[in-house]
């Protein structure tokens, strides 16, 4: 496959930054977009060119790291998949794709396609947390939770804060990545603890961080690559005024 991509470059945070077109001849329909972009790098690197910074770990769907805005879609537009899952099979032979890094005044480009996500940090330093001492792993029976408590816990739980839904939104919104966090814990008993200071806290940082507000798009559960849905949102604004008001 012969492929011609269009990616952003900009070499700091303050640096001014532009698209720049490269064309790849050898690529093949079983490569991940990731390994697309080591192939182009190598090709930079023996031409003597500066490789394109991507952010990447463990290429299975799992850290999160891989993100990038390609034509225009967060990861790429596949339903529940993220960019290294995401294989040349499904671009045709001489398209032109367009790659660009998430874009959201609360993620400051790095280098290229490289942005600080730290903010997704501080909003769960601010309160994803509990303070239940389990100790070593219970017995599965010795805490019952009922199971559709406990499948939505784990849909939740599930989230792996790439920053999709965020770069979606048009509002740049972190609410579903925060919602997932604070549904999460709140449907079991050992977030209770922190119940109410935990909503108040991450909302009160995702504000901080100058993230936009929800205003039901949808688009954040349509790029997200664990079908993460909405629904959390609406569980955290119940948390949130039941916080508030000390229902």
């Amino acid at each position: 496959m012969q492929l011609h991509l269009k990616i952003w470059r900009q070499a700091s945070a303050t640096a001014p930054g532009q698209l720049h077109t490269y064309t790849v001849t050898n690529a093949h329909p079983d490569m991940s977009f990731l390994e697309l972009l080591d192939v182009l790098n190598e090709q930079l690197i023996h031409a003597g060119a500066d490789p394109v910074e991507f952010d990447h770990d463990c290429r299975e769907g799992i850290c999160g790291s891989c993100g990038v805005m390609i034509n225009g879609k967060a990861h790429g537009g596949l339903p529940q998949t993220a960019t290294c899952q995401l294989y040349l099979r499904h671009f045709n032979d001489g398209d032109e794709i367009t790659v660009e890094p998430w874009r959201a005044k609360a993620f400051p480009v790095i280098k290229d396609l490289v942005v600080d996500r730290a903010a997704l940090d501080r909003i769960v330093m601010a309160g994803g947390y509990i303070s239940v001492k389990t100790g070593s792993a219970p017995e599965a029976n010795a805490m019952p939770i009922a199971k559709a408590k406990a499948d939505a816990a784990f849909s939740y739980a599930a989230c792996i804060g790439c920053g999709a839904c965020i770069a979606a939104c048009p509002n740049a919104s972190a609410s579903l990545f925060t919602a997932a966090k604070v549904a999460h814990l709140a449907l079991l008993p050992q977030g209770h603890p922190e119940r109410q200071q935990r909503v108040l806290a991450m909302a009160d940082q995702m504000t901080t961080e100058g993230f936009g507000d929800c205003s039901n798009h949808g688009e954040c559960q349509a790029v997200c690559p664990k079908d993460i849905s909405i629904d959390a949102i609406a569980s955290m604004r119940r948390e949130y005024v039941r916080a508030l008001t000390g229902l």
